[in-house]
Protein backbone atom coordinates (compact mmCIF):
# COMPACT_ATOMS: atom_id res chain seq x y z
CA UNK A 1 0.00 0.00 0.00
CA UNK A 2 2.53 2.31 1.05
CA UNK A 3 4.48 1.06 -2.60
CA UNK A 4 1.98 2.71 -4.30
CA UNK A 5 1.16 5.55 -2.72
CA UNK A 6 5.07 6.78 -2.78
CA UNK A 7 5.27 5.31 -6.06
CA UNK A 8 4.99 7.65 -9.24
CA UNK A 9 8.43 6.13 -10.14
CA UNK A 10 7.77 2.86 -8.95
CA UNK A 11 7.35 0.55 -12.10
CA UNK A 12 5.83 -3.03 -11.80
CA UNK A 13 8.19 -6.04 -11.58
CA UNK A 14 9.68 -7.16 -15.41
CA UNK A 15 8.04 -3.57 -17.29
CA UNK A 16 10.91 -1.47 -18.84
CA UNK A 17 11.11 2.28 -20.00
CA UNK A 18 11.15 2.49 -23.53
CA UNK A 19 14.30 4.57 -24.78
CA UNK A 20 13.88 6.61 -27.59
CA UNK A 21 17.15 7.88 -29.53
CA UNK A 22 16.80 10.68 -32.40
CA UNK A 23 19.16 10.75 -35.24
CA UNK A 24 21.44 13.53 -33.49
CA UNK A 25 21.91 11.70 -30.49
CA UNK A 26 22.86 8.24 -32.43
CA UNK A 27 25.37 10.58 -34.55
CA UNK A 28 26.88 11.96 -31.15
CA UNK A 29 27.13 8.92 -29.52
CA UNK A 30 29.25 7.65 -32.37
CA UNK A 31 32.47 9.11 -30.97
CA UNK A 32 34.72 11.24 -33.13
CA UNK A 33 35.73 8.76 -35.84
CA UNK A 34 31.83 8.38 -36.48
CA UNK A 35 30.91 12.10 -36.67
CA UNK A 36 34.01 12.87 -39.04
CA UNK A 37 33.00 10.07 -41.33
CA UNK A 38 29.27 11.15 -41.10
CA UNK A 39 30.62 14.61 -41.59
CA UNK A 40 32.40 13.38 -44.85
CA UNK A 41 29.15 11.45 -46.32
CA UNK A 42 26.92 14.45 -45.50
CA UNK A 43 29.03 16.97 -47.77
CA UNK A 44 29.02 14.13 -50.40
CA UNK A 45 25.19 14.13 -50.42
CA UNK A 46 25.09 17.81 -50.75
CA UNK A 47 27.52 17.83 -53.56
CA UNK A 48 25.49 14.85 -55.23
CA UNK A 49 22.14 16.80 -54.99
CA UNK A 50 23.73 20.38 -56.56
CA UNK A 51 25.21 18.56 -59.18
CA UNK A 52 22.10 16.82 -59.48
CA UNK A 53 19.57 19.73 -59.87
CA UNK A 54 22.32 21.49 -61.98
CA UNK A 55 22.18 19.17 -64.64
CA UNK A 56 18.82 18.49 -64.80
CA UNK A 57 17.96 22.11 -65.08
CA UNK A 58 20.61 22.44 -67.53
CA UNK A 59 19.65 18.90 -69.55
CA UNK A 60 16.35 20.41 -69.70
CA UNK A 61 17.13 23.92 -71.15
CA UNK A 62 19.23 21.93 -73.99
CA UNK A 63 16.54 19.76 -74.59
CA UNK A 64 14.06 22.53 -75.47
CA UNK A 65 13.32 23.21 -79.17
CA UNK A 66 10.98 24.85 -81.29
CA UNK A 67 8.97 22.63 -83.17
CA UNK A 68 9.31 24.83 -86.36
CA UNK A 69 12.74 24.82 -86.24
CA UNK A 70 14.22 22.45 -88.49
CA UNK A 71 11.36 23.61 -91.07
CA UNK A 72 12.65 27.12 -91.05
CA UNK A 73 16.09 26.28 -91.29
CA UNK A 74 14.92 23.80 -94.74
CA UNK A 75 13.30 26.85 -96.12
CA UNK A 76 16.68 29.29 -95.28
CA UNK A 77 18.44 26.52 -96.98
CA UNK A 78 16.38 25.42 -99.95
CA UNK A 79 16.23 29.45 -101.04
CA UNK A 80 19.66 29.95 -100.45
CA UNK A 81 19.46 32.36 -97.42
CA UNK A 82 22.48 30.66 -95.13
CA UNK A 83 23.14 34.03 -93.34
CA UNK A 84 19.37 33.90 -92.17
CA UNK A 85 19.67 30.18 -91.59
CA UNK A 86 22.68 30.58 -89.27
CA UNK A 87 21.31 33.63 -87.13
CA UNK A 88 17.78 31.44 -86.80
CA UNK A 89 20.49 28.89 -85.50
CA UNK A 90 22.82 31.67 -82.96
CA UNK A 91 19.35 32.81 -81.21
CA UNK A 92 18.15 29.33 -80.43
CA UNK A 93 21.73 28.45 -78.93
CA UNK A 94 20.96 24.71 -77.84
CA UNK A 95 22.82 21.94 -78.68
CA UNK A 96 20.68 21.20 -82.22
CA UNK A 97 20.93 24.18 -83.29
CA UNK A 98 24.75 24.45 -82.87
CA UNK A 99 24.78 21.50 -84.49
CA UNK A 100 23.19 22.44 -87.50
CA UNK A 101 25.06 25.55 -87.42
CA UNK A 102 27.85 24.16 -87.50
CA UNK A 103 26.77 21.98 -90.39
CA UNK A 104 25.31 24.94 -92.45
CA UNK A 105 28.46 26.57 -92.01
CA UNK A 106 29.61 23.48 -94.20
CA UNK A 107 27.41 24.08 -96.89
CA UNK A 108 29.13 23.97 -100.61
CA UNK A 109 31.42 21.07 -99.38
CA UNK A 110 30.99 17.56 -99.85
CA UNK A 111 28.59 15.84 -97.48
CA UNK A 112 30.99 13.73 -95.85
CA UNK A 113 32.57 16.57 -94.55
CA UNK A 114 29.65 18.34 -92.90
CA UNK A 115 28.82 14.98 -91.77
CA UNK A 116 32.30 15.01 -90.21
CA UNK A 117 31.76 18.52 -88.67
CA UNK A 118 28.47 17.98 -87.06
CA UNK A 119 29.98 14.45 -85.66
CA UNK A 120 32.91 16.51 -83.81
CA UNK A 121 30.62 19.18 -82.94
CA UNK A 122 27.65 16.65 -81.19
CA UNK A 123 31.23 15.29 -79.21
CA UNK A 124 31.82 18.52 -77.50
CA UNK A 125 27.89 19.21 -76.78
CA UNK A 126 27.86 15.50 -75.50
CA UNK A 127 31.07 16.35 -73.41
CA UNK A 128 29.10 19.26 -72.15
CA UNK A 129 25.91 17.84 -71.21
CA UNK A 130 27.72 14.71 -68.79
CA UNK A 131 29.76 17.61 -66.98
CA UNK A 132 30.65 16.62 -63.52
CA UNK A 133 27.91 13.31 -64.14
CA UNK A 134 30.99 11.12 -63.27
CA UNK A 135 31.27 12.42 -59.95
CA UNK A 136 28.17 11.30 -59.45
CA UNK A 137 29.23 8.15 -59.99
CA UNK A 138 31.84 8.43 -58.00
CA UNK A 139 30.27 9.18 -54.93
CA UNK A 140 27.12 6.23 -55.41
CA UNK A 141 30.31 3.60 -55.43
CA UNK A 142 32.78 5.85 -52.53
CA UNK A 143 30.10 6.85 -49.97
CA UNK A 144 29.13 2.72 -49.19
CA UNK A 145 33.28 2.22 -49.06
CA UNK A 146 33.06 5.04 -46.50
CA UNK A 147 30.30 3.60 -44.60
CA UNK A 148 31.81 0.39 -44.11
CA UNK A 149 34.98 2.01 -43.38
CA UNK A 150 33.37 3.70 -40.38
CA UNK A 151 31.84 -0.24 -39.67
CA UNK A 152 35.61 -1.64 -39.63
CA UNK A 153 36.88 1.74 -37.25
CA UNK A 154 33.58 1.05 -35.30
CA UNK A 155 33.85 -2.82 -34.74
CA UNK A 156 38.09 -1.73 -33.99
CA UNK A 157 37.10 0.61 -31.15
CA UNK A 158 34.79 -1.99 -29.79
CA UNK A 159 37.24 -4.35 -29.59
CA UNK A 160 39.59 -1.95 -28.03
CA UNK A 161 36.96 -1.07 -25.31
CA UNK A 162 36.38 -4.54 -24.34
CA UNK A 163 40.10 -5.78 -24.19
CA UNK A 164 40.54 -2.73 -21.83
CA UNK A 165 37.27 -3.56 -19.60
CA UNK A 166 39.20 -6.59 -18.30
CA UNK A 167 37.11 -9.74 -19.72
CA UNK A 168 33.63 -7.95 -18.34
CA UNK A 169 31.45 -7.86 -21.00
CA UNK A 170 28.65 -4.58 -20.70
CA UNK A 171 27.03 -3.23 -23.35
CA UNK A 172 27.77 0.67 -22.34
CA UNK A 173 30.95 0.23 -22.78
CA UNK A 174 30.89 -1.55 -26.71
CA UNK A 175 27.88 1.19 -27.42
CA UNK A 176 30.36 3.94 -28.82
CA UNK A 177 31.73 1.71 -31.06
CA UNK A 178 29.08 -0.44 -32.05
CA UNK A 179 26.97 3.35 -32.87
CA UNK A 180 29.85 4.31 -35.31
CA UNK A 181 29.55 0.91 -37.09
CA UNK A 182 26.14 1.15 -37.54
CA UNK A 183 25.33 4.49 -37.95
CA UNK A 184 28.14 4.89 -40.30
CA UNK A 185 27.27 1.82 -42.58
CA UNK A 186 23.52 3.11 -43.05
CA UNK A 187 24.76 6.74 -43.84
CA UNK A 188 26.99 5.34 -46.40
CA UNK A 189 24.36 3.17 -48.29
CA UNK A 190 21.83 6.06 -48.47
CA UNK A 191 24.31 8.39 -49.53
CA UNK A 192 25.46 5.57 -52.16
CA UNK A 193 22.09 4.67 -53.35
CA UNK A 194 20.54 8.60 -53.50
CA UNK A 195 23.65 9.42 -56.28
CA UNK A 196 23.48 5.79 -58.25
CA UNK A 197 19.52 6.87 -58.36
CA UNK A 198 20.34 9.92 -59.30
CA UNK A 199 23.06 9.22 -61.58
CA UNK A 200 20.68 7.01 -63.77
CA UNK A 201 18.18 9.52 -63.89
CA UNK A 202 20.86 11.81 -65.67
CA UNK A 203 21.85 9.45 -67.94
CA UNK A 204 18.16 9.07 -69.21
CA UNK A 205 18.03 12.88 -69.80
CA UNK A 206 20.93 12.84 -71.40
CA UNK A 207 20.80 10.19 -74.15
CA UNK A 208 17.37 11.53 -74.86
CA UNK A 209 19.22 15.35 -75.75
CA UNK A 210 21.45 13.04 -77.84
CA UNK A 211 18.87 10.91 -79.59
CA UNK A 212 17.20 14.61 -79.96
CA UNK A 213 20.41 15.76 -81.99
CA UNK A 214 21.20 12.32 -83.90
CA UNK A 215 17.28 12.89 -85.30
CA UNK A 216 17.97 16.25 -86.32
CA UNK A 217 21.12 16.06 -88.01
CA UNK A 218 19.99 13.29 -89.99
CA UNK A 219 17.20 15.35 -91.04
CA UNK A 220 19.08 17.93 -92.33
CA UNK A 221 21.57 16.04 -93.66
CA UNK A 222 18.81 14.03 -95.59
CA UNK A 223 17.49 17.41 -96.53
CA UNK A 224 21.04 18.49 -98.10
CA UNK A 225 21.07 15.20 -99.71
CA UNK A 226 17.66 15.54 -101.78
CA UNK A 227 17.75 16.64 -105.51
CA UNK A 228 17.46 19.70 -106.45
Amino acid sequence: MQEAQEGVDVLPEGESVEKTLSIIELIASGGMAGQVIIAILFLLLVGAIYIYFERIFAIKAASTIDANFMNQIKDHVSNGKIESAQQLCAQMNSPVSRLIGKGISRIGKPLADINTAIENAGRLEIYGLEKNVSVLATISGAAPMIGFLGTVVGMILAIFELANAGGSIQMDVLASGLYTAMTTTVAGLIVGIVAYMAYNHLVVKTDKVVYQMEAHSLEFLDHLNEPT
